[in-house]
């Protein structure tokens, strides 16, 4: 039965991290899926390439890149690889001035993956490992929605298969996580952060033992450590618990991970890659609930926006399915919704698409909007931990249940 494990951007960041790689999975001795990110920061460096080439900035983003390549080169060479010889790199960008922003955004941004797992399967395979690298974007099946692809499940789930078959026992296989590929051959990627998402499928289609992610963490915290003192590891979750988690913010895992697993019954672990031979935490449909400590997660990067009907008629009643449409197509992610008698307010992420989303929304509505806000939604809550939550801070929209509390406050 095949283990799946993910290594995130942190965990592979230079030639140290490659050379733990190698440690884990002498580790397994079961057949191993083992899915990568890029490197380090790999993928902000990118989209800084497309973002310069579609400003015009030519002579800016070759010098970006290049530092790219240099970057993978110096990795290579500290591990003992010879650049040309073990690996060909790419030398021109993959970008066509003829296609829209979001597809040259995949082709560009799914090199960072290409190159690291492309690195770590040829240093395994020089460390005596049997590896076999695989062009994820040739047997994940996606649509064309650039940035945020759609998966078809079962021709996906077919190739993964037929080529788990093929491939020789005791098998380790190097892949890469964030990125598919349209039935035409043009890269896609599912949204940042999608490596999880990758990882999850995986094990759903090949019916594996578990998944594991390997983290610079501990494993599921109740905060983010680097906002929070004194975090708690989570040592066990039940689905339930980590989708909520997810959707409300927590980096920790992406929302749409649980679903492949949960649908049959594979466990997710959330391990250190620091000291793999810990406990980290464990979601499964057995996991120990509900979560006894308070869970704080932050959202950042929001923007809220209010929308008033210009006749004063109830929004609710009326407008509701008109709003609510214009966010869908303009690819909005709503995090927070509230609302009164003739005003609707969301809280969305503030991503490139908002914009044009609120210049549509202006001509149905009187909209007015804030920048520069974050969410923190705190599950497990109390009024003490309400009020020290709201101290010193400017609260722009808040939501109290019975054991959540959810705060816009401006950054």
């Amino acid at each position: 039965m095949a283990i799946v494990y993910k290594f995130g951007g942190a965990s592979v960041k230079d030639a140290n991290g490659v050379r733990n790689v190698e440690k884990i999975v002498r580790m397994v001795e079961d057949d191993l899926m083992v899915v990568v990110s890029a490197m380090g920061k790999t993928t902000n460096a990118l989209e800084r390439v497309v973002e310069l080439l579609d400003a015009g900035k030519e002579e800016q983003a070759l010098s970006q890149w290049v530092d790219i390549i240099d970057f993978h080169v110096a990795v290579m060479k500290e591990l003992g690889l010879q650049p040309g010889s073990d690996i060909r790199l790419q030398g021109e960008i993959p970008y066509d001035p003829t296609l829209p922003f979001d597809e040259n955004y995949d082709q560009v941004v799914s090199m960072g993956e290409i190159l690291s797992t492309q690195i770590i399967a040829v240093y395994l395979l020089k460390q005596g490992l049997s590896v076999e690298w695989w062009n994820m974007p040739k047997l994940l099946r996606t649509d064309n929605t650039w940035r945020e692809a759609k998966v078809d499940d079962a021709v996906s789930a077919s190739l993964i298969r037929a080529g788990w078959e093929r491939a020789q026992r005791p098998q380790i296989v190097v892949t890469q996580g964030f990125i598919g590929g349209t039935a035409d051959g043009k890269r896609t990627t599912l949204g940042r952060e999608g490596s999880d998402y990758t990882a999850a499928l995986l094990g759903n289609y090949l019916d594996a033992e578990s998944v594991t992610i390997w983290k610079d963490v501990p494993g599921i915290l109740n905060a983010d450590p680097r906002i929070e003192a004194n975090t708690v590891l989570i040592p066990s979750l039940r689905y339930q618990d980590a989708v909520e988690l997810s959707y409300s913010g927590a980096q920790i895992i992406h929302p749409k991970t649980i679903r492949p697993l949960e649908n049959k019954r594979i466990p997710l672990l959330v391990k250190p890659f620091g000291d793999p031979t810990a406990a980290g935490s464990r979601i499964a449909e057995d996991g120990v609930g509900p979560i006894d400590v308070p869970v704080y997660i932050w959202r950042k990067n929001q923007l809220l926006i209010t929308m008033r009907a210009k006749d004063f008629a109830f929004v609710l009643e009326e407008s509701l399915s008109e709003i609510f449409e214009i966010i869908h197509r303009h690819r909005l992610k709503v995090s927070l919704i509230q609302s009164s008698a003739v005003t609707i307010s969301v809280c969305v992420d503030n991503t490139r698409f908002v914009n044009d989303a609120i210049e549509e929304l202006k001509q149905h509505f009187n909209v007015t909007y804030n920048d520069h806000l974050s969410l923190l939604t705190i599950r497990g809550t109390t009024p003490e931990i309400l009020d020290r939550a709201k101290d010193g801070r400017t609260v722009m929209l808040s939501q109290t249940t019975r054991r959540t509390a959810r705060l816009v406050v401006k950054e």
